[in-house]
């Protein structure tokens, strides 16, 4: 007894030994930064960009990711800011690989773009090069190589896998009910192959975005489209020389080598220390901490849309509170919704959008897309004044489906069968070894069907457009933004500053600040976050395997993402 009270008032001393510790390591990151002069913007490997405050996962399970992460608005003011500091003399972009969404990335390169106005410099260095940093370096006045480096430059694809075969091999009975020829979330399911209208869809999509990214590189390197094409097609980025040689470079040099022609640029001696300053940084020394008098408030709405209470993605209970905290707080005098989402429940979707709606009723709306405005993500935009969508971000994919896997044949063939005893007529309308029953499919069917005219009948609404023309453009089919404002499903093209500016200006206001909902979590409110979890292991899991792949395990084994109505994008698209 004595040497178990020993190891439970160890641990209790240790964890609150850790909770000071981190404690101070958050103090420590409060210090003010001094930006000297002559310093130069460095965007590096160290930094994430992340859209909104609940992607960033720093939890005490993700030890092993050293970076730091900032958010979107923040970085585009910073580098706003460095357009007009007489200390800040140039911007160096230091990335092989971007962890960045396509819109995020555009708006960067557009900052930077509008920054070189000024006469600074910005060069770029890489050694093995993604396609996505590349797509931001080459904006820079000159891009430089490592003599062993490379540029992965070759568009873009998708591979989609289907599992029929796979689920008829292993007795796995998949029932799919669906509305919109092109919601092809549920076609791995149904096919072998991908259906015609699906890669009609992801062709045009994936051209939509191409050309926009690849007109952009080939204006800043000066290439024509001809030529531009030939050297992607032939993957030239990855031979150094053959780079110089074809544009993409501008000379191959060691990082050394790049570190002192910048010092040199800014007439510096040998021995004179090079002042780069990172984005988060930056970022601090000007930050404002005065946030008193009227405000713009961005609510950050990222990631999936479920029922719940979690901090992660886009959790109904959660953001209706985030909702009605905007719609009574006096000082907020106008809201944008920053949409980064492909969907997920549909029940959750309509608790939010009609929370939106009386938030409405009080003050101005404005929405402003992020990477991914789909399904349910697209749904909650419905209540918007108006609507700014980024030419890449993936909109619409108005549809709805039900997934509802069963495992009679898997049960039979080893030996297991059911038998059932209810005490009403469909008590028994779907299980997980029978699947649906005839009533049951009838039943779902129509209330799919019933969610789709819902979905409709709200864009019809916001959209001042008929049935018949939403269900056109519907379908469960998803557009770029270029494409969505040609058919309005959007009103205009334009980053969240714009969205923010426009506003402000509903709100008939000339000077206010620009508040982020949900705020970040402190180091305290993450540890019990973490702890708290339902499952703690699949923290750790989701830290090993990735996000990305994570989403895909969930889908399959979360009990709660399963047997309801979905409106939910299929896809994600990555400039890697």
């Amino acid at each position: 007894m004595a040497n178990i009270v020993a190891i439970v008032v160890l641990c209790v001393v240790f964890f609150f030994f850790f909770i000071i510790m981190v404690a101070f390591g958050s103090m420590s990151n409060e210090k003010s930064v001094n930006v000297k002069k002559n310093s130069v913007l460095t965007i590096n490997l160290k930094t994430d960009i992340i859209d909104s405050p609940t992607e960033d996962q720093q939890s005490i399970f993700n030890v092993n990711n050293k970076n730091t992460s900032v958010l979107i608005y923040d970085v585009l003011d910073a580098v706003r800011k460095a357009k007009d500091d007489d200390k800040i003399k140039g911007i160096s972009i230091e990335v092989d690989n971007l962890n960045a969404g396509i819109t995020q990335i555009d708006d960067l390169r557009a900052a930077i773009q509008d920054f070189k106005k000024s006469g600074k410099f910005v060069y770029a260095y890489g050694n093995m090069v993604s396609q996505s940093s590349y797509y931001l370096g080459s904006v820079a006045d000159e891009y430089y190589l490592n003599p062993s480096g490379g540029i992965e430059l070759k568009g873009l694809s998708t591979e989609v896998t289907f599992f029929k075969d796979f689920a008829e091999k292993y007795g796995i009975g998949i029932e799919v009910i669906r509305h919109g020829k092109f919601k092809s979330a549920v076609e791995p399911f149904l096919r072998n192959d991908i259906s015609p209208e699906n890669k009609e869809q992801l062709s045009t999509l994936l051209n939509d975005i191409w050309d926009n990214t690849a007109s952009k590189i080939a204006v800043s390197r000066k290439m024509n489209v001809n030529q531009f094409k030939m050297v992607v097609d032939s993957l030239y980025g990855m031979i150094p020389d053959v780079s110089v040689k074809n544009k993409l470079a501008d000379k191959l040099i060691q990082k050394t080598e790049y570190d002192q022609m910048i010092k040199t640029k800014l007439k510096l001696k040998q021995d004179d220390k090079l002042n780069k300053i990172s984005l988060t940084k930056y970022i601090d020394s000007f930050t404002d901490k005065d946030k008193s008098g009227e405000k713009v408030a961005v609510l950050y709405a990222s990631g999936s849309i479920n029922n719940g209470d979690a901090y992660s993605d886009i959790n109904s209970e959660r953001y209706i509170k985030y909702i009605k905290e905007l719609q009574d707080d006096d000082k907020i005098k106008a809201v944008v919704l920053r949409i980064n989402s492909p969907g997920g429940s549909a029940n959750a979707s309509d608790e939010i959008l009609f929370e939106l709606q009386q938030l409405k009723k009080k003050k101005p709306l404005v929405v402003s897309f992020g990477d991914y405005a789909a399904s349910g993500g697209y749904y909650i935009a419905m209540a918007a004044d108006k609507i700014y969508s980024e030419p890449n971000t993936l909109t619409g994919s108005i549809g709805v489906f039900g997934v509802m896997p069963y495992f009679k044949d898997l049960a039979n063939r080893n030996g297991v069968r059911s038998d059932i005893v209810a005490t009403n007529a469909n008590a028994a309308y779907y299980s997980s070894l029978n699947g649906l029953t005839p009533y049951g499919v009838n039943i779902m069917t129509k209330s799919v069907e019933g969610t789709y005219k819902r979905f409709v009948h709200f864009v019809t609404q916001n959209r001042k457009k008929t049935f018949e023309d939403i269900d056109a453009i519907g379908g469960g089919r998803v557009w770029s933004g270029t494409r969505a404002k040609q058919i309005g499903l959007v009103d205009e093209l334009g980053s969240l500053e714009d969205a923010v500016k426009f506003a402000a200006q509903k709100a008939n206001l000339k000077s206010y600040n620009v508040s982020s909902y949900p705020k970040k979590m402190t180091a305290f409110e993450q540890i019990f976050e973490d702890l708290n979890e339902d499952d703690i292991s699949a923290r750790v899991i989701k830290n090993k395997i990735g996000k990305s792949n994570y989403e895909i395990l969930e889908q399959i084994t979360d009990k709660k993402l399963k047997s309801e109505v979905k409106m939910e994008m299929p896809y994600q698209i990555k400039i890697n």
